[in-house]
């Protein structure tokens, strides 16, 4: 399954938002680092009740729009 992820970094709390035809994430953590992909990779993991290594960002390492794949 691959999911379209628009990412907010900086946000005053954690927490999923679901759109249209995605997510939007918002996350406590800087985007320098990596900080916030791997914040982002946790949130998931928590809230689609999966474990870490079976989410990997697809592409967009870099980006606020993401292609993350969830791997059942």
């Amino acid at each position: 399954m691959i999911l379209n992820i628009r990412v907010s970094p900086k946000a005053s709390r954690n927490y999923i938002e679901e759109k249209e035809n995605c997510l939007k994430v918002y996350l406590t953590k800087p985007a320098c680092d990596g900080l916030a992909n791997e914040q982002l990779i946790n949130l998931l993991s928590e809230h689609l009740k999966i474990k870490k290594y079976q989410i990997r960002i697809k592409s967009g390492e870099k980006s606020r729009n993401k292609l993350v794949e969830i791997g059942l």
